[in-house]
């Protein structure tokens, strides 16, 4: 088959709910042909966490689902972790700023502690907001950033960051903020990317890009790092949002079926770039049979 039958088909961001489809969305990606998911957390109930206590059940939440995952569908799946960045703004009020940055920061520690324990792969969603935002509670965010990223120093581990699209400049601000950090710029991970720009304008960010064919399409010759993704969120309030979690394996079939010359360049997002951004690499024969 062209790319090998031993080809992994890897999600590098999703979200999975127990108040959503949960495993039952995982055993789809794994009957149209995905492997591996990397499994983000994200906030199960309808106010983020105001306690210490509340992330680390949050969190527990999330590598219960991947244990799941694993068991019962077959799927691999390396779990990510961290408070996403929008907590803070919206803890900001009950909390104050200084307490709202005080739980942002340990909450990061915890995350942190169970990379180092081996039971998450990552920390993530890290980053800033995708909005205007006030500039006092951004100043707290970029904050917590900064400790997102010695964290990430710390424990050796990729740090996962969510924020604005970025350009060439925001590029090279990202890279700056890691090298400030003692982080490698391959362990800064831009989720969401959405536009394409060659390697020299990423200035050693790896993308995760949206898996949408026309992205895939432009992207497919570039060389590594870099993933594919769909950021699915298994909401039913937006069923299908951002991306299925079908869509990956759906692509990498679609181009090992109508463009067999190309379709080993599958190996860059799904196995060399994990390789080299997260020290570990995938293997179909991980998987079992769903």
């Amino acid at each position: 088959m062209p790319g090998g039958d031993d080809l992994p088909v890897v999600d590098h961001h999703c979200h999975l709910s127990p108040n959503g489809e949960g495993i039952r969305a995982a055993a789809r990606f794994r009957l149209a042909g995905g492997t591996h998911l990397f499994l983000c957390t994200q906030n199960y109930d309808p106010e983020p966490p105001r306690t210490l206590a509340g992330y680390a059940a949050q969190f527990e939440t999330t590598l219960d689902l991947a244990r799941r995952v694993r068991v019962e569908t077959g799927v691999v799946v390396y779990p990510v972790l961290a408070p996403y960045p929008i907590d803070l703004a919206t803890v900001a009020s009950p909390l104050g700023l200084t307490g709202a940055l005080d739980l942002h920061c340990r909450a990061l520690d915890l995350a942190g502690a169970l990379v180092r324990e081996h039971r998450a792969v990552a920390l993530g969603e890290v980053g800033w907001a995708h909005f205007p935002i006030d500039p006092e509670v951004d100043a707290r965010i970029q904050t917590a950033f900064d400790h997102a990223l010695g964290v990430a120093r710390d424990v050796g581990c990729p740090a996962v960051v969510h924020g604005p699209d970025l350009d060439p400049a925001g590029f090279s601000a990202l890279a700056e903020r890691a090298r400030l950090a003692g982080l490698p710029e391959r362990r800064v991970i831009k989720h969401y990317t959405r536009a394409r720009w060659p390697e020299a304008d990423r200035h050693g960010i790896p993308p995760s890009y949206l898996a949408r064919s026309d992205t895939v399409r432009a992207v497919l010759m570039d060389p590594g790092p870099w993933f594919l993704e769909t950021d699915f969120l298994d909401d039913p309030r937006r069923p299908g949002a951002v991306l299925d979690l079908t869509t990956v394996p759906r692509r990498a079939q679609r181009i090992r079926d109508h463009r067999p010359e190309v379709a080993d360049r599958l190996w860059i997002p799904f196995a060399e770039s994990v390789e080299k951004v997260y020290g570990r690499r995938p293997s179909a024969q991980e998987a079992t049979a769903p």
